[in-house]
């Protein structure tokens, strides 16, 4: 950003004090904010607007905002229309230039504030917007799967108790080892039908048992597993950050929910196992300022499993957290709704980016 000011203007270094304690809860906010004066000078920049320039607000204050657009008459003339009082607030899209980065695509409002001579500039990044509508519907999804698994388990679990107690009555009537052949089909599908109810409601079942959770300890326990089932040709790397608090939540649960991303993606890589370079890669960070659910949460777990398959197929990449649907031969279906059932009880989330070579699941829980 380039300084523009004459001698005449104001110091807006100066001025940006005693608006401080005004501005300060612009800071807990995910879009960017700047709060500028008549001539566009920046009095305030909150930290996500710090963080997506990786410039100190120190350096930010008193610089020409509009110089970090890739269109500044843009934001000249919305300044202009503001101080003439031509509207209220006013929207349009355009890039916000970042140093030594590419530039951002941003949705720009600008809105007056009760002070004469102030501007709020809110800039929303547009891949974070269409990431915001992408969770609410895993949420929306997730709640509808729920209610539609617990119906659909109760629905078959009452006949089913029936199916099979009148398989056992008519085995013990009849003579022929042909027919009774069949009552054994018979009771042999209704009681995988039964394993298959009780799967489907345990995590409505289970109560939650919250403690102290370290995610290394159910990472390496997971880890652990996933190295001993599949002994060769598959590398599970490690990519932690250790500065991770500990945070309070069902551990059991959590280690299950990892269990089957890692075992999913275990089985994704039998192709490469066989030559030798499967990898998956667990990797932990901390995100800040995220909004899960609708509500802001100051900083969040980021848990990664990478794996370098084949990729989620396209036939249900829109799907694979939907019960029932599973991407392998074989496969019940389960896995990745469960997950997503667990993680969700602790507030959080998972979202899933794939292509071939590289499918990434992460993990987001608050943290204290």
């Amino acid at each position: 950003m380039r300084r523009k000011r004459s001698a005449a203007e104001p110091d807006a270094a100066a001025l940006i004090q005693p608006s401080l304690q005004r501005f300060q809860a612009f800071d807990w906010l995910a879009t960017l904010v700047a709060v500028v004066d008549g001539h566009g000078h920046v009095l305030f920049a909150n930290a996500a607007l710090e963080d997506a320039l990786s410039v100190s607000r120190r350096a930010i204050v008193g610089t020409a905002l509009s110089d970090s657009f890739t269109e500044p008459l843009l934001l000249s003339s919305a300044l202009h229309g503001a101080a003439n009082n031509e509207f209220a607030a006013l929207r349009y899209d355009t890039y916000l230039l970042r140093p030594g980065q590419e530039s951002m695509p941003v949705h720009v409002v600008v809105a007056q504030t009760e002070h004469r001579g102030e501007v709020v500039v809110e800039m929303v990044p547009l891949e974070q917007q269409t990431r915001q509508d992408r969770e609410e519907r895993l949420l929306d999804q997730a709640r509808v799967n729920k209610e539609l698994i617990r119906n659909l388990a109760h629905e078959i679990k009452n006949p089913l108790g029936g199916i099979r107690g009148a398989a056992q009555l008519l085995q013990m009537e009849v003579q022929s080892r042909e027919l009774t052949e069949y009552t054994q089909v018979i009771i042999h599908e209704a009681d995988r039908l039964q394993l298959l109810v009780d799967r489907l409601l345990a995590p409505h079942r289970r109560p939650h048992v919250v403690g102290d959770v370290n995610i290394h300890e159910v990472c390496e326990r997971v880890r652990s597993v996933v190295v001993a089932e599949f002994a060769r040709g598959l590398t599970v790397q490690r990519d932690y950050d250790l500065s991770l608090p500990e945070f309070r939540g069902d551990r059991e649960q959590l280690i299950q929910a990892l269990l089957n991303i890692v075992h999913n993606a275990a089985n994704a890589l039998a192709e490469r196992m066989a030559t030798g370079d499967a990898v998956i890669t667990l990797r932990t960070r901390v995100a800040r300022q995220v909004t899960l659910g609708k509500q802001r949460f100051r900083l969040a777990l980021e848990l990664h499993v990478i794996d370098n398959g084949p990729g989620v197929p396209e036939a249900i990449k829109d799907r694979i957290f939907y019960p029932l649907v599973s991407g392998r031969e074989g496969g019940s279906g389960l896995g990745l709704t469960l997950a997503q059932t667990f993680v969700q009880q602790h507030q959080g989330l998972i979202e899933c980016e794939s292509q071939p070579g590289r499918t990434v699941f992460k993990i987001l829980i608050p943290l204290p």
